[in-house]
């Protein structure tokens, strides 16, 4: 198993800081990661489920914290789901250059944007008020 390296001082989902604010906002700390609002909203509801530590893949976690990872990542979808009704939610985990574990989820429904296709990491179509993103948090903490 490679080493965990508790926290990257250069990595947003490690800092939760201005790294994090250019692209996502901080929702909560789940069991063994962090939920992240994703600040473009082409996909009404859209997340980040983060690690916790600054590991680079999921084989470098236990079995124990690979389960509890997915399990976090399964309590944010459902939670999506009853907040939005997503036809689908897709997932995504992506670090080619960040290297921290992470999963997007990304719901979507049918005749809207991306439907039936391969969602885009940053369409930079769709950004809200600081009211908007407040009311999707609030929608998602409380059906977590």
């Amino acid at each position: 198993m490679a080493d965990i390296i508790e926290k990257d001082p250069n990595c947003g989902y490690c800092m939760l800081d201005e790294h994090l604010d250019a692209f996502g906002i901080y929702i909560c700390e789940l069991s063994v990661s962090h939920l992240i609002l994703f600040r473009e909203q082409s996909h009404k509801g859209r997340c980040i489920v983060a690690y916790k530590d600054h590991v680079s893949e999921m084989t470098d976690l236990s079995d124990a914290d690979r389960d509890a990872f997915y399990a976090d990542v399964a309590r944010a979808s459902k939670a999506i789901h009853k907040a939005f009704n997503p036809d689908k939610v897709n997932y995504g985990s992506y670090a080619d250059t960040g290297h921290h574990l992470h999963m997007h989820l990304v719901p979507k429904y049918k005749d809207e944007f991306e439907w039936n296709g391969v969602f885009l990491m940053n369409p930079k179509k769709k950004f809200l008020s600081d009211a908007e993103y407040r009311e999707i948090i609030d929608r998602i903490k409380a059906c977590l």
